[in-house]
């Protein structure tokens, strides 16, 4: 059925179908969401085990070898690796991708649950989560003149919390800073040795009797009633009273052997905002919410409480919004500039104003609908799914432009518009759709890439391919109708202009000299395969965000204090820096950037800064100038490994080093770590293997402990709640009408500064309390800070900033290395993080490529029924190679994810210009009997043109994203540079070697089916 035909026919149902899908696509826009990148799922479990103050060697033994034995009985595994911490286990299960994330958290729930009873009894309930790619999204700094810290953080953690959480899209509000209520019962040494008591016994004393507990039901009166013991106390001042029974049957007064005061729990974490304290909270949001509405939302609700709370102040410190709306804004104001370019093209080939309107149709009308498909698939306007629709802006109008032209062509024939619009529709048909089918045969392969990259360009490759179709709607339905009844008569066009009879002469002599002519296209292609050694290889270039976070990172033991002190020394150094506006630092706890590798478990001796350098636009130094310039103020920084927490992909090199032998292990870590220091451009190399913390070791000796009456357990429990407080489950709790505040029973931190004190400390035995140091020796040694496991090995991390290096380029020279080459046998080397997905991303776009090609093939063999001219009009694609690696080269840009879009475009693109000319060249000799030379001769004559003028409204297209006119265009602008080159090149060289490899695979299908006619004969006559 010919669509066009029946839509000049009948303009009114084709108006309607448009009117509907617009209609749709505009209720599709209202409702996607918007944010950066898309929503990812990335299919992992984390099961996280806490065992306050546990070694993490003491961890790895009884904790997290469990757990990695008993998930991995699990189906679907790719990999599982662990972090150990002080008194925190962190595994991570990682599935394969196509792995059903709910039911594989079902599974390792159950795992953990049976091993639950060979772990130890006193660790807190076993955390097992799925990973929620997201990072935080705003943190807000809240003041008060009226409410002191205290109050601050329960107003945080009770009314904003309680607040935000009825916000849509908020899934998750975390405190930083402020200060934690807690009943402190600060014991005095001197008076537990002289009343013969425990720490232990203290505290166990409090908390069997401040409790509630039910206590049944009985039969009263005639009614059935509730019993509740009831032994808890209304305010810490009652405490002071508290009778405590001592071993020889006497009792005393808390309040003679400890200080009772309602106050604050030791500090564990500091948040500060140019130096001065605050109480700060972030906030994440629930995957397939839209950033910029929770953010309004959030506003909207702090707002309220402002109001409510006049003494109040919010000010915001850190925000991802504000990038994805410069984002969303600037990927919509580069498709208005792309489309007004690529309209300006037709306007100044057709000076005809009815036919640039007509073109200009078809972009709204491709675009409007495609938002609803968008909204159906579940996107959101990221920055993925708005590059796939400015890429596409320039190739939406290319069909238009191809239908528009053929029918003013026909109109200079001297027919009216309606038999014109319906020949040339005709003529054109079988082009326009090959054109539009190939360019989806090469999007669509890009959502089924595999690995990680697969998932972030699903989106892409739908969005593309969804544009491309319905421009091809427009093209066969509405521009054929609109053309018909608007354009006007075109006054006939007779000869040649002097540049097409030079272009046709070229032609000719490619005819003639055809064997040189392909010679040469395929010596070009050769050396533009040569350049690519030369071009800097990445994952995704660097982005000037505004935003850095530097880390600093202490040695193991160093206390919160000095860890504030020496974060304050580097603010005061980083104040000379002009650019900088503020500075947002948390001590003791990590910055959610929604990858738990990079930022690790917070600590007291690591804190984070973030910089805020204000928009790009606003200064003349880049935000790589300007973190360089940072570096080189904190090198001096005692004591202090100074680094960068990028939340960009490709920012780190991440190698890791695994082995069952620690000592060999250890060994072939420090020797690739000395050698990655001899590689140019790298900063803050660090390996996890150094990292040590002074110990304090408790060795019981047998004999004396025995003869006392006391057990190993009772020394660690005794040493545990006087030094920390006992685990959190068992403390005893102040009931208040709000919430509870935990009664922590230990020494002060003035009174823990004695180094004497834990040899000091009474511990039960079968006669009563005995100093410690009668049963045990106090050895002072050092351990791991920190554990790290891959596939159930202990393992190495080195880590190391590129500074800017291509992740390829590095990743070479870390291969030649004398350490990596010469690798214990029982050693692994592996490639993680950003250096796998990298790996991984290369080879699923040469896959996609691939897949493409085959793609385009079968499109075209269905559409031309011919096994050779789907090959001749490939032979466009290698010739595109010369442009876009040359572009990449002169331009200083790296071989990166969004330049092998282009690569990947490039493949859809140049087919187009092949198919204009091989299909009109095939209908010359069919329809017209003309002969090979004088089809191929009257087809580029016809198709130089609709050529010329899509390709130069593509590159209009790509013209502002190459050049940055909006926002950040780091990411965009390789892949427009690399279209651009390569558009040039192909259009330019398949315009004269296409009809030469049209003449070559079309004599050797003659040829072929000549000896299948002589050998059908043949075996007739036999």
């Amino acid at each position: 059925m010919n669509f066009s035909a029946w839509a000049i026919r009948r303009p009114l149902p084709a108006l309607m179908i448009f009117f509907v899908l617009c209609v749709a696509g505009l209720w599709g826009f209202h409702t996607l969401p918007i944010a950066r990148f898309p929503d990812i799922s990335f299919p992992m479990v984390t099961v996280t085990i806490s065992l306050p103050g546990a070694s993490p060697s003491q961890l790895e033994t009884e904790v997290t070898r469990k757990v990695e034995d008993s998930v991995a009985t699990v189906n679907g595994i790719k990999r599982v690796f662990s972090n150990i911490n002080e008194g925190v286990s962190t595994t991570n299960v990682e599935f394969l991708l196509d792995t059903d994330l709910p039911t594989a958290l079902d599974e390792v729930r159950d795992a953990v649950t049976r091993t639950r009873n060979d772990l130890p009894q006193d660790i807190q309930e076993p955390v097992i989560a799925k990973v929620n790619i997201g990072g935080s999204l705003m943190t807000y700094a809240v003041a008060s003149n009226k409410r002191s810290t205290d109050e601050l953080s329960w107003f945080v953690d009770r009314d904003i919390n309680k607040a935000l959480y009825g916000v849509p899209g908020v899934a998750l509000v975390t405190r930083a800073g402020g200060i934690d209520r807690a009943i402190r019962v600060d014991l005095d040494p001197q008076a537990l040795q002289a009343y013969g008591i425990t720490a232990g016994q203290v505290s166990q004393q409090i908390a069997r009797m401040q409790v509630e507990h039910p206590g049944g039901k009985a039969e009263l009166a005639g009614s059935e009633q509730v019993i509740r013991t009831v032994g808890t106390l209304e305010d810490a001042a009652q405490l002071r009273d508290f009778s405590i029974s001592l071993t020889d049957g006497r009792a005393l007064k808390l309040s003679s052997l400890a200080t009772i005061s309602d106050g604050a729990a030791d500090p564990t974490q500091v948040a500060l905002y140019d130096g001065k304290p605050v109480v700060a909270f972030s906030l994440s949001r629930t995957r397939g919410s839209g950033e910029v509405q929770v953010a309004k939302d959030v506003r909207a609700v702090l707002d309220q409480l402002k109001a409510a709370n006049p003494d109040l102040s919010f000010k915001l410190v850190t925000s991802t919004v504000e990038e994805s709306e410069r984002s969303y804004d600037s990927s919509m104001t580069m498709l208005w500039e792309g489309a007004l370019l690529a309209l300006l093209v037709v306007w100044l080939f057709l000076r005809d104003w009815r036919a640039t309107w007509i073109s200009a149709v078809a972009l709204p009308l491709s675009i409007i609908p495609t938002f609803a498909v968008m909204s159906w698939l579940g996107f959101s306007l990221n920055l993925i799914t708005l590059l796939a629709l400015a890429v596409v802006v320039g190739i939406l109008v290319d069909d238009a432009i191809v239908e528009i032209e053929n029918i003013v062509r026909h109109l200079r024939m001297g027919k009216p518009p309606l038999e014109a619009a319906r020949d040339a529709a005709q003529e054109i048909g079988t082009a326009v759709i090959a054109t539009s089918m190939t360019l989806a045969a090469v999007f669509v392969p890009v959502a089924f890439m595999p690995g990680i990259p697969g998932k972030f360009f699903r989106e892409f490759g739908w969005t593309a391919a969804t544009a491309v179709l319905f421009s091809l709607l427009v093209a066969r339905l509405l521009t054929p109708m609109m053309a018909a009844y608007q354009l006007k008569a075109h006054p006939a066009r007779t000869g040649h202009t002097r540049l097409m009879a030079w272009y046709l002469g070229w032609v000719d002599a490619a005819l003639r000299h055809r064997a040189r002519t392909l010679w040469i296209a395929f010596a070009l292609f050769i050396a533009s395969l040569a350049i690519v050694p030369f071009i800097p290889t990445t994952f995704i270039p660097d982005s000037d965000l505004g935003r850095s976070n530097l880390a600093l990172e202490l040695p193991p033991g160093t206390r919160l204090a000095d860890t504030v002190a020496i974060t304050e020394q580097a603010r005061a150094k980083l104040l000379e820096i002009p650019e900088l506006k503020h500075v947002y630092t948390t001590v003791g706890s990590t910055l959610d950037i929604g990858d738990a590798t990079k930022t690790g478990v917070g600590e007291e001796r690591k804190a984070t800064l973030v910089l805020d350098w204000g928009v790009k636009g606003e200064r003349t130094r880049s935000q790589q100038d300007l973190e360089r310039d940072a570096r080189a103020r904190l090198a001096d920084l005692p004591g202090t490994r100074v680094s960068y927490i990028s939340t960009e992909p490709g920012a780190l090199l991440q190698l890791v080093l695994a082995s069952d032998d620690p000592k060999r292990l250890n060994d072939a870590s420090s020797a690739l770590e000395h050698d990655l220091r001899t590689i140019k451009g790298l900063g803050s190399i660090t390996s996890s293997a150094s990292l040590l913390r002074p110990e304090l070791v408790i060795v019981p000796n047998p004999a004396r402990a025995a003869d006392l009456g006391v057990a190993t357990a009772d020394i660690a429990e005794a040493a545990r709640i006087a030094t920390s407080g006992d685990y959190e489950q068992r403390l005893a709790k102040l009931n208040l009408p709000d919430r509870q505040v935990p009664i922590r029973v230990g020494f002060s931190q003035a009174t823990l500064a004695d180094p004497a004190l834990i040899g000091t400390l009474r511990v039960p035995g079968k006669n009563g309390t005995v100093p410690l140091a009668a049963v045990a020796d106090v050895v002072t040694t050092s351990g791991p800070s920190q554990i790290a496991r891959y596939q159930r090995q202990r393992d190495v991390t080195l880590t190391a900033e590129l500074n800017g290096r291509p992740l390829g380029d590095v990743m070479k020279e870390v291969q030649a290395l004398p350490s990596v080459k010469q690798m214990p046998a029982d050693v692994s080397f592996l490639n993680t993080g950003d250096a796998e997905v990298f790996v991984e991303l290369f080879f699923g776009f040469l896959m996609a490529m691939a897949a493409g090609l085959v793609c385009i093939y079968m499109v075209l063999l269905l559409l031309f029924n011919h096994a050779l001219q789907p090959l001749t009009i490939l032979t466009a694609v290698p010739l595109c190679a010369g442009g876009a690696f040359g572009a990449l080269l002169i331009t200083h840009q790296a071989l990166s994810l969004p330049a092998l879009i282009g690569l990947l475009m490039l493949i859809g693109i140049a087919t187009k210009n092949s198919i204009l000319l091989v299909d009109y060249a095939v209908m010359a000799e069919d329809e017209h009997g003309m002969s090979q030379h004088d089809a191929l001769i009257d087809a580029c004559r016809k198709r130089v043109q609709p050529v010329i003028m899509t390709t130069l409204a593509m590159t209009a297209g790509m013209l502002p994203i190459a050049l940055g006119f909006s926002g950040d265009s780091s990411f965009r602008a390789p892949m427009a540079v690399s279209v651009i080159g390569g558009l040039i090149t192909s259009t330019l060289l398949s315009l004269i070697v296409i009809p030469a490899a049209f003449t070559v695979l079309d004599d050797l299908g003659e040829w072929v089916k000549q000896r299948g006619r002589r050998r059908t004969v043949l075996a007739e006559g036999g």
